[in-house]
């Protein structure tokens, strides 16, 4: 009687383990099987990014395009996926950026030398007060950038090479080269993350700053802490008026020169050879939804002076 209790017992415990085994493998497979159906929809939102910017045949790029509105095509999404499989729920967020519109970081240095242009460019971004960062502190990470990029072991006044970050708890060589990616500012002497991801509801770095593109700044799509960094007396309730001067359809956005119209900015010397109205550099994200589930992928196209092709310059899955 005993033995016979025994092996029930054994019998019974290996069914329990059985069932739960089974389980997990049902459930592991569930959420495979969603995963990626949520990257094939937020795959879908890119793909509806890229077609949007090819279809925009303007000579000129500005927030009043339709690849700018994301907040319609968003919504529009459920729609699109309830007629494809008769299956409600599923819905993609998209977000496309002018990468036009940023400063581009690698630009900052010409040889072994400061690019002036793009020096007082991140200068002046760095020193607006949103920052809260001094001007000692504001040229450590200019200098510091500046020697990141530049391919000599020279430290440019506050900066840093091999010798700093050699003696960093977790050690690494100074690059020397430009970045590859943005998130490699994380690695540079003074960028904290707070500084590089933004706090308080305020852009960090990583929104504001580019690997891409010829260096001049799209004045119709670029953020309004770049728009206040193009020239010292640019003040926040000026940038908010030429924020909204580009913002009405009435208005021709085609030559850069629009900014004097607006009266804030009349008396402000911005340089020509800064500006620009037309971009080839985007950067399209899309977050797929299912039920309480999201997947989100991002990347940066480069979109063809003849607007009949994109090539794709990097690819992430988040």
């Amino acid at each position: 009687m005993i033995l016979v209790i025994l092996i029930i017992s054994i019998i019974v415990a290996m069914t329990i383990a059985l069932n739960r085994s089974t389980r997990y493998e049902i459930y592991d497979a569930a959420n495979l099987s969603d995963t990626i159906k949520l990257i094939y929809i937020a795959k879908s939102g890119f793909f509806i990014g890229e077609a949007l910017l090819l279809a925009d045949k303007t000579y000129y790029d500005a927030l009043t395009d339709e690849w700018a509105d994301t907040e319609l095509i968003s919504s529009l999404s459920d729609r699109l996926f309830n007629s494809a499989d008769g299956g409600g729920g599923k819905t993609f967020q998209l977000q496309i950026e002018d990468e036009a519109g940023k400063i581009n970081i690698n630009r900052l240095v010409v040889g072994n030398s400061y690019n002036p242009d793009v020096k007082e460019l991140l200068t002046r971004l760095l020193s607006l007060p949103e920052f809260r960062l001094s001007p000692k502190q504001v040229g450590e990470i200019v200098d510091s950038i500046k020697d990141w990029i530049d391919k000599d072991n020279d430290v440019t006044g506050a900066g840093a090479e091999n010798d700093y970050y050699s003696r960093l708890e977790k050690a690494y060589p100074c690059k020397n080269g430009p970045l590859d990616c943005i998130e490699e500012l994380l690695m540079i002497k003074g960028i904290t993350p707070e500084l590089f991801y933004g706090v308080r509801g305020l852009p960090g770095l990583q929104n504001l700053l580019t690997l891409y593109g010829d260096g001049k700044i799209n004045i119709n799509t670029a953020p309004k802490m770049i728009l206040r960094a193009l020239a010292q007396d640019i003040t926040e309730e000026a940038a908010n008026r030429m924020e909204a001067y580009r913002m009405s359809k009435d208005h021709n956005l085609s030559d850069p020169a629009w900014c004097k119209s607006v009266v804030e900015t009349s008396g402000v010397v911005i340089e020509a050879r800064l500006l620009t109205t037309k971009s080839d550099f985007f950067r399209i994200t899309s977050t797929g939804r299912f039920g309480n589930m999201t997947q989100t992928v991002t990347g940066v196209i480069k979109r063809s002076p003849d607007l009949i092709s994109a090539k794709l310059l990097s690819w992430k899955v988040l």
